[in-house]
């Protein structure tokens, strides 16, 4: 176990199950209780309608509606996975096996009534708060394999990417697991959500394939008022993901707003920087993006660093994720459509690189969980970084070549370009 100083007030999802110390058992908080509400409600707000809008601003015309079903549908499939045995293998004691997954103890929440009491927090509202974070995670990789996939084979395969993957990966960081036990640190969701998504992604949009004219034919956002509404969305709506997960109404919480709130603005006003000494003139679509690469950058470290420290990782989002985007779009020509590898995996392993450094006493943080200062912390980091991305990359790989056998993974090329919206949902997101 990580050693571990109360002072130090290293507050994330995870540091209350691993270290329960921190808040006297079967004594809810009122205020905590109160907050943690707020956030769950927040972060759910930002699958929808904010990722919704977001992402469905920036397909064709005739793919929008399919992206909002997706959103929707995923945010309903993610919460019945959930109840039924998510929560319990994520975030229950796993006995001999809890290095690697949780128990059964809280299958279908049977466990769990309003009496229920997990640290300072009605266990309830503890678990609420994680399933958003558990439903975001797969609403992200809809945007890499958006425009051509099969709506049942987007279904299965985020099913069993949220039981093979995420759910492992949660008790990893979150749960006590072997990474928690070592001191890995992911405040908010760096590794768990963006890192195993973004790597989920890439491996789809490789799996899936390129869209028919990529990358010879434009294929320009059609609504960019609605990405931008989108975007404003999960702005505000990433307070509840970064200062929710302190898990309690006090400073560590004040901080993680904070500090990501300083990432989304420099990463919007880097990213606006760079695209007008390069091409002459500033975009909307860079402003936004590049604040969405900042609030993912900082996810991993929110809690753990000052505001100055947040403006730094703001910096180095919105110009890493700019040349990354180029990079992989040009470079190697992947189709990931919506740049979700580019922004949230590229974002989520440079951010959880930079905890480890950011979160010395010295730079302004609150100190670091692992023996050997920072190196030992990178070191730790490295680790968790990268074994969750051959975890997600190599699970994702195998359960996508087995829908590819058995249902097939993308539609047809004359469906394609009919649009996802009148073929697999008979509808149109517009009647003009």
């Amino acid at each position: 176990m990580p050693k571990y100083c109360p002072s130090r007030q290293l507050l994330s999802i995870g540091s209350l199950v691993s270290f329960p110390v921190l808040a006297n058992a079967d004594q809810i908080n009122a205020a905590d209780t109160a907050w943690i509400l707020t956030a769950s409600g927040l972060v759910l707000f930002m699958t929808i309608p904010g990722l919704a809008l977001f992402y469905g601003g920036l397909v064709r015309t005739k793919n929008v509606l399919s992206i909002l079903m997706q959103c929707f549908t995923i945010t309903s499939l993610v919460s019945i996975l959930w109840l039924l045995g998510g929560y319990s293998l994520a975030l229950s004691d796993g006995g001999p096996w809890q290095s690697l997954l949780g128990g059964f103890s809280s299958l279908s929440l049977a466990s769990l009534n309003a009496e229920s009491v997990k640290d300072n927090l009605p266990e309830t509202v503890f678990c609420m708060y994680h399933l958003t974070f558990a439903i975001f995670a797969p609403a992200l990789i809809v945007g890499s394999v958006a425009e051509r996939m099969k709506f049942s084979a987007l279904l299965w395969f985020v099913a069993l990417w949220e039981l093979l993957i995420y759910v492992p990966v949660c008790h990893w960081l979150w749960g006590g697991g072997w990474l928690s036990q070592l001191g890995a640190m992911d405040f908010a969701g760096g590794i768990v959500v963006h890192v195993s998504g973004g790597t989920a992604a890439l491996v789809g949009a490789l799996m899936v394939g390129s869209r028919r004219g990529f990358p010879r034919i434009p294929m320009p956002p059609h609504n960019l008022t609605m990405t931008a509404t989108g975007a404003g969305i999960l702005w505000v709506g990433w307070h509840g993901f970064s200062a929710g997960s302190a898990l309690m109404a006090n400073g560590a919480a004040g901080i993680a707003m904070l500090s990501t709130h300083m990432s989304a603005a420099a990463g919007s006003l880097a990213w606006m920087t760079i695209e007008w000494l390069r091409f002459g003139k500033p975009s909307g679509l860079g402003v936004i993006t590049g604040m969405v690469a900042g609030l993912g950058m900082v996810a991993p470290s929110a809690g753990f660093i000052s505001p100055l420290g947040g403006l730094s990782i703001g910096v180095i989002a919105g110009s890493l994720c700019f040349f990354s985007v180029h990079w992989f779009k040009r470079r190697f020509a992947i189709d990931d459509t919506l740049d979700v590898f580019a922004i949230h995996g590229v974002g989520g392993i440079a951010g959880s690189l930079l905890t480890a450094v950011l979160a010395a006493p010295t730079l302004g943080g609150i100190g670091t969980v692992a023996d050997g200062g920072i190196s030992g912390q990178l070191t730790v980091q490295t680790l968790a970084v990268f074994s969750v991305l051959g975890w997600s990359g190599g699970i994702s790989y195998l359960i996508l070549k087995l829908l590819d056998t058995t249902l097939g993974l993308r539609v047809t090329s004359g469906d394609e370009t009919e649009g996802l919206d009148i073929v697999l949902h008979n509808e149109q997101g517009y009647n003009f």
